[in-house]
C-alpha cells in the first residue's frame, strides 16, 4: 500500500491543491500578483537547486522531491502565463475571418513567449540532471510539457469545454482563439498516445525498487491526470467545480469594480457653487 497507495494519493493532492492555489491568486486584484510571482520565483530557485541536489538521491524521498521540484517550476511557468507576465508578442483577439495557417500563426504569437519559456525551464532541468541517476524531475517537467501542449492543441482545434473560466480578464483575448466543436481528428490520437504512455508509465512502476517503484508511481497518476484532463474537453462535466473554492476569488475580484460603480452611482453628490448664483 505505502508503495503505490501513498504516491497516487500525494499526486492528486499536489494536483489538486496546485491548481486551485494558482487559480486563487490569478483571480485576487491585479496589484498583488508581483508578490505572489516574487515568492514563485523564490521557489522556483529553490526547485533549481533541488533538482541538482536530488539527482543522487535513489531512495523513495528523492523521487519525492525530484517531482515536487518539478511541480514547482512548472507552477511558476503556469504563473508567469496566468498574471499575464510570459504570454507572447500578440495581446489582442484573433482577426475576424482568420482561417487555417493564419489564424494558427496568430494563436501561436499570442503564446509563444510561454511555450519558449516552458522549453527553456525543461531544458535547463534537462542541463541540471544531466547523468544523473534520479532524473524524476526531468521526467515529471517533460510529462506536463508533453500532455499540455497536446490539450492547447486540441482547444485550438476545437472541444466541446474550452475551460474559458479559468481564465482570468486580462487574458480574455485567447477565448478568441478557442474553437468549440464536437470533435477534432487530433482528439482520438491524443488520448490513444496519452493512454499507451499511461500504461507503460504503469509497467515501468511495477518493480520491486523502492526508488523506481515509488517515481513511477507519481509518474504514473500524472499521466493518467493528463488523460482525465483531455476527457474533461469532450464530456459535459462540471469540471470547474472541483476548484470551486479557488474560483471565488475571481467572482469576488469582478464583483469589485462593480460594486463600487455601484456605491458611486449611490454617493450624492455636492450640487457646483457656480449652479447657485443666480
Amino acid at each position: 500500500m505505502a508503495t503505490y497507495g501513498v504516491p497516487i494519493l500525494a499526486t492528486l493532492i499536489a494536483w489538486w491543491f496546485s491548481t486551485g492555489a494558482i487559480l486563487y491568486l490569478d483571480g485576487l486584484p491585479r496589484r498583488t500578483f508581483k508578490w505572489s510571482f516574487a515568492a514563485a520565483t523564490l521557489l522556483a530557485l529553490a526547485s533549481l537547486w533541488g533538482v541538482v541536489a536530488t539527482s543522487g538521491l535513489t531512495g523513495p524521498s528523492g523521487a519525492y522531491l525530484a517531482v515536487a521540484c518539478a511541480l514547482m517550476l512548472w507552477g511558476w511557468n503556469e504563473m508567469a502565463f496566468l498574471f499575464g507576465f510570459i504570454t507572447g508578442s500578440r495581446r489582442e483577439p484573433c482577426q475576424p475571418g482568420a482561417r487555417g495557417l493564419a489564424r494558427f500563426l496568430q494563436a501561436t504569437r499570442a503564446v509563444l513567449h510561454h511555450e519558449l519559456a516552458l522549453l527553456a525551464t525543461l531544458l535547463l532541468v534537462a542541463a541540471l540532471s544531466w547523468g544523473a541517476e534520479n532524473r524524476f524531475a526531468l521526467l515529471t517537467f517533460a510529462l506536463l510539457f508533453g500532455m499540455r501542449l497536446s490539450t492547447k492543441l486540441n482547444i485550438f482545434l476545437g472541444v466541446p469545454n474550452t475551460t474559458i473560466e479559468f481564465l482570468p480578464p486580462h487574458l480574455g483575448y485567447l477565448t478568441s482563439y478557442f474553437r468549440q466543436k464536437p470533435m477534432n481528428l487530433l482528439f482520438p490520437l491524443s488520448t490513444t498516445a496519452a493512454t499507451v504512455l499511461t500504461s507503460i508509465i504503469v509497467e515501468e512502476a511495477l518493480v520491486a525498487d523502492a526508488f523506481l517503484a515509488t517515481g513511477f508511481t507519481l509518474l504514473a497518476t500524472l499521466a493518467a491526470l493528463g488523460l482525465i484532463e483531455h476527457w474533461f474537453l469532450v464530456l459535459p462535466l462540471p469540471v470547474a467545480g472541483m476548484w470551486g473554492w479557488s474560483l471565488a476569488s475571481h467572482r469576488d475580484n469582478a464583483a469589485a469594480p462593480a460594486s463600487a460603480l455601484a456605491a458611486e452611482a449611490a454617493t450624492p453628490r455636492a450640487i457646483p457653487r457656480s449652479s447657485l448664483v443666480a
